[in-house]
């Protein structure tokens, strides 16, 4: 068993000398002194010689947790992994490794991944020459890295969000050594272009535009454990796309953790999200979407360039976070409540159709029952067509760790039950209105609950169920919606020549 220290009683600075690279643990101060000319870009990637066919007879199984942004590294490390020689496999017990792609922005996501760990020990010691990582942003806190270290001897290699492109020399490391490999970066990562991906299906795909975020909203460690703000030229997400159309794919989503401020960080010329959502409208893919994208950056450009419409669709996530001009400025989201109302009617004045959704938390640190109370009527005055709440837990690391978490639990959970009633009717509000009406659903394939029953998605993103040919999966078709329910639709698919009522 790869291990990095026999005893539980070191303490953790023991462990330094196992670190590829020193860790350094999140810091709000050096993070916002990063700068531009770390950042550097290359187009070059390749498998070494030496590491090919090191997956022969050998078979790999990633376990993903948390965002899209984390569904396409994921992608990425299956792509490298075909490019070695392994194969895919869907049950942990043929693996030869085992990753787990791991998510960091609430502590429920870590808990089970620290579970699974523990239920891999046993496999673990059946089969000693398994390999088990744990990769992805939990692994860029020093924090995680050391329990682990700690406690977790059977793990065999960390590496972060960074050096995803460095998996073949890890590999080869974790098989040459007795002990655990560490390469975390606590530099900000490079742009690597031209790095092989195996996605899933090949109706829907992820376009990451820029990784990182510049923001530091004072509850969020991503800034942390993803880095600064860093954007993919728009020649390489241009072609990239162009390759998807060519190859038939129906939907795009182009990936940022704070997606529309792309471009910002380019020197040489002045080109943001609005300018690229432009050029990709042109290219001949059904449906564009976009996300996460912050209040902050949505500029009227990129307003004007989605309301030309075509292949762009009409829902935009945005999230809010509260209804509360004091919540947000103790968040550090900088903006108020009236700035984002005043983004909201300006996008809805220049997309009439708009479906709005948003994210929302509640029981931040100090937040009073007037300041909840202006979540919910800001709820009802967008008019969001359903949101992702959660209750507020610190992230340690974050400054709102450091703030006195002084709204009780059980407040919390009925703040979160009275939202999610609002949540729930608005969302049925918005659903009954597609009864009778003629959609367009983009099939992704048959119901998670039903072989019979095929499931697709509107350009509004509502999901659909309906009975129709397996042909249909993968095609746009036209959909009679019969019934409408809280978080989904029913329908019966119609003739080619009715007309849609898209909604």
């Amino acid at each position: 068993m790869n291990t990095a220290n026999s005893s539980d009683k070191k303490s953790e600075k023991d462990y330094s000398k196992y670190f590829t690279q020193v860790i350094t643990p999140p810091s709000l101060k050096e993070a916002k002194k990063r700068g531009k000319s770390e950042i550097q870009y290359h187009d070059d990637f390749g498998i070494p010689e030496e590491f090919r066919g090191m997956g022969e007879g050998r078979k790999f199984y990633i376990r993903t947790y948390g965002c899209q942004m984390n569904e396409h590294d994921t992608e990425v490390m299956a792509g490298i992994f075909l490019a070695l020689g392994y194969e895919p496999t869907d049950n942990t017990e043929d693996a030869n490794v085992i990753l787990l792609n791991t998510c960091a922005i609430r502590e429920n996501a870590e808990n089970k991944v620290f579970g699974e760990l523990g239920h891999l020990k046993s496999l673990k010691m059946e089969k000693p020459d398994l390999l088990l990582g744990v990769c992805g942003c939990m692994s860029q806190e020093e924090s995680v890295v050391n329990k682990i270290l700690k406690t977790y001897h059977h793990v065999d290699m960390i590496f972060g969000t960074h050096n995803i492109h460095r998996l073949p020399h890890i590999l080869n490391e974790a098989y040459m050594s007795k002990e655990m490999v560490v390469e975390v970066w606590s530099k900000e990562g490079d742009v690597i272009e031209n790095l092989p991906k195996e996605r899933k299906g090949q109706i829907k795909a992820w376009v990451n535009i820029m990784y990182g975020c510049d923001k530091f909203c004072t509850y969020c460690i991503v800034p942390y454990t993803r880095g600064k703000e860093r954007s993919r030229r728009p020649e390489e997400i241009i072609q990239e796309v162009r390759h998807l159309a060519a190859q038939g794919y129906k939907e795009i989503t182009l990936l940022g953790q704070n997606v529309n401020a792309y471009g910002k960080d380019f020197e040489d010329i002045q080109y943001g999200l609005g300018d690229l959502m432009d050029e990709i409208r042109k290219i001949d893919i059904p449906r564009v979407r976009f996300t996460t994208s912050h209040p902050r950056d949505f500029d009227d450009h990129l307003i004007e360039v989605l309301a030309k419409g075509g292949n762009l669709m009409d829902h935009i996530h945005l999230p809010v976070q509260s209804g509360s001009t004091d919540i947000l400025k103790i968040m550090a989201r900088k903006y108020t409540r009236e700035q984002y109302l005043e983004l909201v009617r300006k996008i809805k004045a220049a997309i009439p159709n708009v479906s709005l959704t948003t994210d929302i938390i509640v029981g931040y640190p100090n937040e009073t029952e007037e300041q909840f109370e202006e979540t919910l009527s800001l709820y009802r005055e967008v008019g969001y067509e359903t949101a992702y709440t959660f209750i507020y837990s610190p992230r340690e690391g974050t400054p709102a760790a450091k703030m006195e978490d002084n709204v009780p639990m059980e407040v919390k959970k009925e703040r979160l039950q009275r939202l999610n009633n609002l949540v729930n009717e608005l969302s049925a509000e918005a659903m009954k209105k597609y009864e009778g009406q003629i959609v367009e659903v983009l099939v992704d394939g048959e119901s998670k609950n039903n072989p019979d029953v095929l499931a697709g998605y509107t350009t509004k993103n509502k999901l659909v169920n309906f009975k129709g040919p397996k042909s249909a999966i993968g095609n746009i078709v036209k959909v009679k919606i019969n019934e409408a329910k809280t978080w989904s639709l029913n329908g019966e698919m119609v003739e080619e020549n009715e007309p849609a009522e898209v909604k």
